[in-house]
């Protein structure tokens, strides 16, 4: 590896309980902050890998993975909890901060959807610094337990749609203690999170170091077009660069 745009990237597995999530490490030649990208339900590391590969480019450890139950894993996708999620995340975490290069004060998670979730819940089992979501997901604490693939749609979306205190459940409350900086990146026309469910987020972060919130107009949840895909990595990769560059002029 040589030159500054040089990247290592690994292939690794994780052992989580019984199972196995497989992930890739991306890492450059110095010692910099790391991201964690999370990938929405349904999804895999491969929507991440991109992201990730610009970030590496700007200094960044990073590391994508898949949860239980989606690409590589052998566990059954429709007996994956969020618990099961929420232990998956904690493990990748780890083993990002667990590597030589990550700075363990200056670590950022990237989360996608169900992933967006996820990394809210994060924030209040390990160190957070930077947390970015794009149209993150909400849901009621009831059914902790159930598998996530079971869970009522109809409930969780009449959940979404009716407006929360930051108390109302784990991840708004992870948000309320949440102390770090944030960015939100909504869909115009998402069709799967309400703007109540958003509004509920953005009120909860009361105690953010600095809050963005941007929407990419015409925009699906899946935001499929390779257009609004541009334009979501150009926000996420500027955000993050500029939150970077701060934490080194502050630490200079």
């Amino acid at each position: 590896m040589s030159g500054p745009d040089a990247i290592d990237r690994d292939s690794v597995s994780i052992a989580v309980d019984d199972q196995k999530l497989v992930g890739t490490l991306l890492r450059p030649e110095v010692p910099v902050p790391g991201f964690l990208f999370i990938h929405g339900w349904g999804g895999d590391q491969e929507e991440d890998l991109g992201h990730a590969e610009a970030l590496a480019r700007l200094g960044c450890v990073c590391f994508t993975f898949d949860l239980r139950g989606h690409a590589g894993s052998d566990a059954d996708k429709n007996q994956v909890t969020r618990q099961d999620g929420l232990d998956d995340v904690m493990a990748a975490y780890d083993h990002l901060a667990r590597q030589p290069l990550v700075d363990r004060s200056a670590i950022g998670v990237v989360g996608t959807s169900y992933g967006g979730y996820l990394a809210m819940l994060l924030t209040a089992r390990r160190p957070v610094r930077w947390l970015a979501m794009r149209v993150p997901a909400l849901y009621p604490d009831d059914q902790w337990d159930t598998p996530k693939a079971k869970l009522d749609k109809t409930v969780v979306r009449a959940y979404r749609e009716r407006p929360h205190g930051p108390g109302a459940d784990r991840a708004l409350a992870a948000c309320a203690a949440f102390s770090g900086d944030v960015l939100i990146v909504e869909s115009e026309r998402d069709e799967q999170i309400p703007r109540e469910a958003l509004l509920s987020m953005q009120a909860a972060f009361r105690r953010t170091n600095s809050f963005s919130r941007r929407i990419i107009p015409g925009a699906t949840h899946a935001m499929r077009d390779p257009k609004h895909q541009r334009i979501y990595s150009t926000l996420l990769t500027g955000w993050i660069e500029e939150m970077v560059r701060a934490s080194r002029l502050t630490y200079r």
